[in-house]
């Protein structure tokens, strides 16, 4: 009996994706899988799964959303077990509401299975809590690249006074646009910034400032998609744990990397 999972593969280290994501790569008939995907998890798959490349790179979509969406549909009605295989959680700017919404119009079976999602994995895995009660009990998902043209559906004024920190999402080609609103919104210029590139994979980097000093740090440290974005008190915990380590002298737990 054919049926659709919408999947989260969790934010890059094959070891964080759940127990019920992997057992949906390990039934599947066809996964259609994104870019941030790790390949390693595709190992686990059927000797004989169909694999279908849905990648999407900054202003270049390998396949276009509503092609994604016939072929789910599709599959599904060959008699197929589809796994679409998303990174982090499908449901945080990964467009399973708009496949879901797509297969319940064609009467399709489907099931989301929820991911870890990088705005808490990545900062995580470079010693920021996303929460902590001395430094932020607030934390907001913000896409950081919208539309175009649809800047201002943001809304920066609540972002920069109501809440602690920001997990901000595709933001570092508009990281200058960010900034600005922010600052214009009142948001004090020390307040640190993290940004964490390939996130909780062998290949994390991660480089910090403030707001007043951010846009500059990145152009001189070359950082590159994907990257998240951390703005908020709780940035400052990274050195505070980094001390902490080197007090104690007992090395910071082997998911945190705190060279810049």
């Amino acid at each position: 009996m054919s049926k659709v999972y919408l999947v989260g593969a969790g934010p890059g280290d094959a070891e964080l994706i759940t127990v019920k994501a992997l057992k949906c790569i390990q039934k599947a008939d066809v996964i259609l899988y994104d870019r941030l995907v790790n390949k390693d998890l595709l190992e686990e798959a059927k000797s004989d799964v169909d694999l279908v490349f849905c990648g999407k790179h900054p202003k270049f979509h390998v396949l276009k959303q509503e092609t994604i969406n016939h072929l789910l549909v599709k599959y599904a009605k060959q008699g197929k077990i589809v796994t679409r295989l998303k990174g982090g959680d499908p449901f945080v700017f990964g467009r399973g509401a708009e496949e879901a919404e797509e297969l319940a119009k064609h009467g399709i079976s489907f099931e989301v299975v929820p991911g870890i999602t990088s705005g808490i994995a990545a900062p995580a895995y470079a010693g920021i809590p996303i929460t902590h009660r001395d430094m932020g009990s607030s934390f907001a998902v913000v896409a950081g690249h919208r539309c175009k043209g649809k800047h201002d559906e943001v809304d920066w004024k609540s972002l920069a006074k109501g809440v602690d920190t920001l997990a901000i999402y595709m933001g570092i080609s508009n990281l200058p646009y960010i900034r600005e609103q922010l600052l214009l919104n009142d948001k004090n210029k020390e307040t640190p910034v993290a940004i964490i590139q390939q996130g909780t994979t062998e290949h994390q980097r991660v480089v910090s400032g403030t707001l007043d000093n951010i846009v500059d740090v990145v152009k001189e440290s070359r950082v590159n998609n994907p990257a998240m974005i951390v703005v908020g008190e709780v940035v400052r915990f990274r050195d505070r744990l980094h001390q902490l380590s080197l007090l104690y002298n007992d090395p910071v737990p082997q998911t945190v990397v705190i060279e810049a």
